[in-house]
């Protein structure tokens, strides 16, 4: 739909860096324009330190005026023809995407527990009796009941506990609930399980 006076960025071109919105594009276009060097190179200067005033470092880093002339080259689509302060030949591979990550496929029994448990009970099907077979037992008992709690199964008691273990250890890991100690569970993960089982 077009109306007479409105001009809507949906119709305008495609902005490369919109982080610095369409002024600042428009300002590299003008400076692009410029027929004379020395007024193209003292364009650029200004258009850098609008630039670094629109998003100050957050700190002392070394680099930063750097990317914000690579910044400047990429906007022009390496077209503005001046003496650049650095190297700015990498540029482009600041507009490179990064290559996708394969996102893992394998089925576990139950998600509540997360992959990453179910690859603790498979380190202690194989880990020797020892204190560092012991302290991983804790560790893997405590977080079993925490994921119980924080994802509201109704069920969190330290039997559960100790029957899920053994059954996803293959009876390697026997939990003793009479010596065996849990840690307590923070008030705000019960907090939030209150609270699912209300939207519920």
């Amino acid at each position: 739909m077009k109306i007479t006076g409105l001009d809507y960025n949906t119709q305008r071109e495609r902005l490369i860096l919109p982080e610095y919105g369409r002024e600042v594009q428009q300002m590299v276009d003008h400076c692009i324009a410029l027929p004379n060097r020395a007024l193209r190179q003292r364009c650029a200067e200004s258009i850098v330190a609008v630039m670094e005033r629109m998003s100050p470092p957050a700190c002392d880093d070394s680099d930063y005026r750097h990317k914000l002339w690579d910044h400047l080259a990429l906007m022009s689509n390496f077209k503005l023809d001046i003496d650049y302060p650095f190297d700015i030949s990498e540029a482009k591979k600041m507009l490179e995407k990064p290559a996708p990550m394969s996102y893992p496929m394998k089925r576990i029994p139950v998600r509540h527990y997360g992959m990453m448990m179910f690859e603790m009970f498979d380190l202690l099907k194989q880990m020797p009796e020892g204190s560092d077979r012991t302290e991983l037992v804790r560790l893997v008992a405590n977080q079993m009941k925490r994921d119980l709690v924080q994802w509201g199964h109704g069920s969190n008691d330290n039997e559960k506990v100790a029957s899920d273990l053994a059954h996803y250890t293959d009876g390697k890991v026997q939990l003793d609930l009479d010596t065996f100690k849990f840690e307590r569970i923070a008030p705000d993960i019960r907090n939030n399980d209150k609270k699912q089982r209300r939207r519920k």
